[in-house]
């Protein structure tokens, strides 16, 4: 029998090994093809051969003479290669190769008297250890119904390397690798991490509990347990989507939690499905019981609050909340469940996000002390791609977060679905391989196993700062919901599950067995858990809620939807506009850009100087730079923005010498912190970083969080955020965001899929009433809030600086740029506003028109940059008749301005023009709310309303200057050469 000491050699004898000897039809080598190890040591000392003869003269044996049918004369002599390589040089040779020499043949001629018997020995035992650790989860026993069918790899069978299990310490070695527990690790690269995890499995005595720690399992598995029962008694024909099957997740979680919490974590931020998500509320962030009894009741509308609004019919399990939670250890941890809608995963780069940016605002710059968790489901964490999206920002300097911990529910079918349908791949947890990620598979009924790689996942995220994925291989006692048949798609299942019993039952009898918990224990823990919970359904019926639980502390004071908001001005005073001007156009004077990028600066600093010239990009990095001297954080994002997709940005750049990079905007104030402006350019990932930014904008109001999409319509791959989250959060669920979007285009000739932003999509969003002109008060300049989304188009640089906003427009027709004096209150500059410097909802004709104007007899409403080719032809024909006005922001639509223009011009015709085809653009969202505001100055209907850009379908439109250039605006029924 063998007993593991001291021989350490490393994974690539195995690989070399396996590669020479076994190509002409090995099991092992075809086995693992696809496995690859890495270049780590074993770190357990494996071999010490006891009781072994030794040679009458110890002396080396020459490689070459092993020829047994497992190391054959191939690899001997590849070995006796590499001996003789090392005897030259050590370090010319592997550092596990280094110590297999000096173990066995440096030492031969010592009084270790190792023999060539021993050697081989050594090998074969050599690569059964590391078939185990490599593919010994498919062994593992995992599936609690027994009904998975799995091929046990041949290279896992003792006899294939000329032993017997009686030869091996089966407790030690076996146990590790063939138990409840299937570890995945040796994907991973690096050998210190390999080294950890196998000092932590292979253990010379599996773990074991003392009885204080069961009965905390125990009680804590007992409320996951009971409390579905009790929905399930009390709500039968609810849905819920409970937990049963897989039960042992919240004590799994609440372990992982109180270890976590003992190394250094204060903060957790959760994001996961509808899957057990009640019992997560209840159990896992302590969310009032009476509360979700409540919820299922019918609740009640909060009362006696002002400006209190509430979420709109969602279902609970898409409910979260906040708590402080008592650990274990004494301490106390902040747990925080984001709202999630019902499409799974969407919620993953949010808790990612909202993960960062608490450590931002802690100042954990070691990540340790914020944490995010998710919770997944086997189907979805397969087959959604926003799970891979996620995944890999985890070790983006500018996203990552110090390591994610996943937990995956699988229950072994999705909805109705079988694996062998729903994922190509032997796991569930296979897309996790591209990361360095130690994937623990685990039977969810073994409740000490869970608990066991729940914390080791903890103790592995506060160690190497990375991800980590826990497989609870479990089922689903019932179907997709309590109320769907699962006997319809998987009928073997559901019979064995239907006789199978809880992970409860199964964890009391393995304690009653043990003697170390008696019935009257267990009755009396049953008792204590059924009586709360009654208590607090009954406590339900009168129970009202007081305040919003929803609202951060960081928001409150901010209007609800019920309320109005003031449109406030922007202004900045000249002399800090000009000090934060040098700041960001002065460079170190040993940095070497680009030279077009050196006059870029030069020109900026010039503009400072003259005040005359301001172009997008410098607007835009003033606004930036006014918000940071106020002590803002500003964070941009997206594909390309460091420099601007069309060169327009610079906020980061490069030596042309030596590489360095130099972010002027992170020079503004004296001491500023790296990360209090952040810009960085993402991966190619809309979804996933858009979903990031979205969390991170949700953590604090006083933030300007922008993702910036690489054209308009690039932001169709990210449509799930918008749809799910952007445009219903705050409906649903309470929550407010500041994200800003930008999503430039010009129909600039690349095709209708290329050339719109889709501006469509988000204005049919919105949920104000068309037809109804809401409340506004004149004099306090005030804004209707109540719509999920501001849309606005902006057409030059000053409208940009209030806006904080950017768009990729064509910079070369030079009529965007405007002056310094523009950007700050000063009166007296051309275009002064008595109402201050402030972004413009809608811009009047520039003409200089009087208060009632009746000789025009044509009104041109727009939006973008189509004004200034507009502008350009009016110019160009001499067209003194009709007036242009800019709708600067589109959502939500400016009736108040609307209608002054619309009296201005009492004669005149109404026309609506855009650059995109009429089915496209704002045209649809425009006309009902334009007719709405003739209505109230007495003015026709939408039949009234002119359309003017590129045709759609049938559809016929009106012309809007006369003899206009090709290209430029077209009627309806013209063709582009007309």
């Amino acid at each position: 029998m063998f007993n593991y000491g001291w021989f350490r050699v490393g994974s690539s004898i195995t690989k070399l090994a396996i590669r020479r000897t076994l190509s002409q039809g090995g099991s092992y080598a075809t086995k693992n093809a696809g496995h690859p190890g890495p270049k780590s040591l074993l770190s357990y000392n494996y071999l010490q051969i006891e009781g072994t003869q030794a040679a009458p003269v110890p002396r080396p044996v020459p490689l070459s003479r092993l020829t047994d049918s497992f190391l054959d004369g191939t690899s001997s002599v590849y070995l006796e290669e590499l001996q003789r390589a090392w005897e030259e040089d050590p370090n010319s040779v592997d550092e596990s190769w280094d110590n297999f020499f000096r173990n066995f043949v440096g030492q031969a001629a010592t009084s270790l008297g190792i023999s060539g018997q021993t050697i081989q020995e050594s090998m074969r035992l050599l690569l059964l250890v590391r078939a185990y650790q490599v593919n010994g989860h498919m062994k593992a026993k995992l599936d609690p119904l027994g009904l998975e069918e799995r091929e046990i790899p041949d290279d896992l069978d003792p006899a294939l390397y000329g032993f017997t299990e009686a030869d091996l310490d089966r407790e030690f070695f076996l146990g590790a690798y063939c138990g409840n527990i299937g570890y995945e690790y040796m994907h991973i690269a690096d050998r210190e991490k390999c080294n950890w995890l196998r000092d932590k499995i292979e253990t010379p005595m599996p773990m074991q509990y003392n009885r204080q720690r069961r009965e905390v399992m125990l009680d804590r598995l007992m409320w996951s347990t009971q409390f579905e029962n009790f929905l399930a008694t009390k709500w039968a024909a609810a849905k819920r989507f409970g937990l049963e099957g897989s039960e042992t997740l919240i004590p799994g979680m609440k372990e992982m939690f109180d270890r976590a919490s003992d190394l250094g974590v204060e903060s957790i931020v959760m994001g996961m499905s509808h899957r057990g998500r009640l019992n997560v509320l209840a159990n896992v962030v302590r969310k009032p019981l009476r509360q979700i009894f409540s919820e299922f009741s019918g609740g009640t509308r909060p009362v006696d609050e002002i400006g209190l609004y509430t979420g709109t019919g969602d279902v609970k399990y898409h409910l979260g909340t906040s708590y402080d939670r008592p650990t274990r250890g004494g301490r106390r941890i902040h747990l925080s469940l984001v709202a999630n809608p019902s499409h799974l995963e969407a919620v993953d780069p949010l808790v990612v996000g909202k993960t960062r940016a608490k450590q931002y605002y802690s100042h954990d710059t070691d990540r340790t002390k914020n944490m995010g968790v998710l919770i997944h489901g086997d189907g979805s964490f397969a087959g959604q791609g926003v799970v891979y999206e996620t995944l890999h920002l985890s070790a983006l300097p500018n996203y990552t977060t110090g390591g994610t911990i996943h937990f995956v529910i699988n229950n072994q079918v999705a909805f109705t679905t079988d694996p062998r349908a729903g994922r190509s791949s032997q796991y569930c947890t296979d897309v996790a391989k591209a990361l360095d990620a130690p994937i623990f598979h685990v039977n969810g009924d073994d409740l000490e196993a869970v608990v066991h790689v729940s914390e080791l996942a903890a103790e592995w995220r506060q160690t190497f700062h990375s991800d980590v994925v826990v497989d609870v291989v479990c089922y689903r006692r019932f179907g997709h919901n309590e109320i769907d048949e699962p006997f319809f798609t998987q009928p073997k299942m559901y019979k064995v599950i239907r006789n199978h019993p809880s992970a409860l039952e199964i964890y009391e009898k393995k304690l009653l067995e043990s003697g170390q918990v008696t019935k009257e224990d267990i009755d009396r823990m049953h008792n204590k858990v059924n009586t709360i919970l009654n208590e607090e359904f009954l406590g339900s019926k009168d129970y009202v809620p007081k305040r919003r639980d929803w609202l951060s502390a960081y928001w409150t004071g901010y209007k609800s939807p019920e309320q109005i908001s003031r449109v406030r001005n922007t202004g900045v005073k000249p002399e800090i506009l000009k000090n934060v001007g040098k700041a960001i156009t002065t460079l170190p004077e040993n940095f070497k850009p680009h030279r077009a990028v050196k006059k870029i600066f030069a020109d900026r600093a010039q503009v400072i100087e003259t005040g005359e010239g301001i172009d997008w990009g410098f607007a835009e990095a003033l606004a930036f730079a006014t918000l940071l001297v106020e002590g803002n954080h500003v964070r941009l994002s997206g594909q390309d923005v460091e420099r601007g997709t069309f060169s327009h940005r610079h906020a980061v750049l490069h030596d042309q010498e030596t590489g360095d990079i130099y972010c002027p905007l992170d020079h503004v104030v004296m001491n500023q912190d790296e990360e209090m402006f952040t810009v960085s350019n993402s991966s190619l990932s809309e979804f996933g970083v858009l979903g990031f930014e979205l969390g991170y904008s949700m953590e604090h109001p006083n933030q300007l969080v922008i993702w910036e999409a690489q054209f308009g319509d690039f932001a169709n791959g990210a449509q799930v955020i918008f749809d799910n989250f952007l445009s219903s959060g705050e409906a649903k669920w309470l929550r407010q965001t500041g994200l800003v979007v930008l999503l430039p285009h010009g129909y600039d000739g690349q095709g209708p899929e290329h050339s719109s932003a889709r501006v469509e999509r988000y204005l049919q969003m919105s949920d104000d009433n068309p037809y109804v002109i809401p409340e506004m008060d004149q004099t306090l300049r005030k804004a209707d809030p109540r719509m999920q989304l501001a849309s606005c188009e902006c057409d030059n640089s000053c409208k940009l600086f209030p806006c904080s906003a950017a768009s990729k427009l064509a910079s070369a027709q030079g009529l965007q740029i405007k002056n310094l004096s523009e950007f700050d209150d000063v009166q007296g500059h051309p275009g002064f506003d008595k109402q201050g410097t402030r972004f413009k909802r809608l811009i009047k004709d520039q003409n200089d028109h009087s208060d009632l104007e009746e000789g025009i007899r044509r009104l041109v409403l727009c939006s973008g940059k189509v004004y200034y080719e507009l502008d350009e032809q009016r110019k160009k024909v001499h067209c003194k008749d009709v007036a242009i006005c800019r709708v600067e922001q589109l959502c939500p639509f400016p009736y108040d301005l609307a209608q002054r223009e619309l009296k201005r011009y009492p004669n005149a015709e109404i026309v609506w023009c855009q650059e995109e085809p009429m089915n496209m653009g704002a045209y649809y969202y425009i006309a009902p709310r334009l007719s709405t505001a003739m209505r109230a100055v007495g003015r026709g209907s939408t039949d009234d309303i002119k359309y003017a850009g590129p045709p759609s379908f049938r559809c016929h439109s009106h012309r809007v200057l006369p003899d206009a250039r090709e290209g430029a605006v077209r009627t309806g029924s013209e063709s582009p050469a007309a």
